[in-house]
């Protein structure tokens, strides 16, 4: 099947190959910390997706992670330059002096290009909106550095959204995202297919939603039980509860959301990669590489 690419979005932006940096800068979530809940998402375990050269570094700091990010990656060729990838938990969650002179210690070490920042819909406040926009979006000097805002919207059924104790609603997604997009700011968007209680139609309804907003990128994953999660718990209790794609019913569902989604959009990704000590099942034993391979 064909189907644009994040290499492809990634091209259209810089006049070379870039790479992506995960760094974690120590940021927490206010759905754990008490600020709208103690439990967090029923699925997420943040250790499951942090990079080894991406766990809190003892100096704290975000260039010695960046350091080690292109260090590890430097098997893969020489490239234009990096981009500083604030991936685990919340990343505008804090006070804004503080995230801004996080963003700023990235962008200041030789090499990056630019930010990927992850974040949740209902934690940007305006004050940090203004200066994404002064710093990357219409208001930001030519030549300036490139930002992709990557908001979890996991799903467009508010019912499902509160099943999995996200205490955000779509809707919230939804403004979040258009004003992004009035401030000129690139904007990916994070779905989990096969959330409980969810199928088929639901998904194509996710891509229909999706492809009304104006969102470049699009990441997928498959939903992952993993170790320290309520999630768990409830799979453990009664694994019957919880529906789980086998390798193929998953590449034909991808294929059946690629098909009714917007054909601009660029797939960041596919599939979820939680390291074998931390998974408890689906186990495909698939890289993503040969998962993309089984999309028809």
């Amino acid at each position: 099947m064909m189907y644009r690419t994040m290499n492809e979005y990634l091209a259209g932006v810089f006049p070379g190959r870039v790479i992506k940096i995960a760094v974690n800068a120590g940021l927490g979530c206010p759905n754990r910390d008490g600020s709208i809940g103690h439990e967090g998402c029923i699925y997420c375990n943040n250790l499951s997706f942090n990079p080894a050269y991406a766990a809190s570094d003892s100096s704290g700091s975000i260039t010695a992670q960046i350091e080690k990010g292109i260090h590890f990656n430097s098997r893969k060729g020489d490239c234009y330059g990096y981009l500083a990838y604030f991936q685990s938990y919340t990343n505008t969650y804090g006070p804004t002096d503080k995230l801004i002179a996080l963003y700023e210690a990235a962008l200041n070490f030789p090499g990056v290009k630019g930010l990927v920042i992850a974040t949740r819909p209902d934690c940007i406040k305006p004050e940090l909106a203004d200066w994404f926009e002064q710093k990357f979006g219409r208001k930001a000097p030519l030549g300036h550095p490139h930002l992709l805002v990557e908001i979890g919207i996991e799903s467009t059924s508010d019912h499902t959204l509160e099943l999995i104790n996200r205490h955000h609603t779509y809707q919230c997604a939804v403004d979040c995202i258009n004003d992004l997009n009035e401030r000129g700011i690139d904007i990916g968007a994070h779905l989990i297919l096969g959330l409980p209680g969810e199928n088929e139609q639901d998904y194509m309804t996710h891509a229909e939603r999706i492809s009304a907003l104006p969102i470049k990128t699009v990441k997928l994953h498959q939903l992952q039980v993993v170790k320290g999660t309520k999630l768990a718990q409830m799979y453990q209790s009664d694994p019957l509860q919880i529906k789980l794609f086998t390798a193929k019913e998953y590449a034909d569902v991808v294929s059946r959301f690629i098909k009714t989604a917007r054909k601009d959009i660029f797939y960041d990704r596919f599939v979820s990669e939680a390291p074998s000590s931390m998974l408890i099942a689906p186990a495909w034993g698939i890289k993503p590489q040969a998962f993309n391979l089984m999309i028809k």
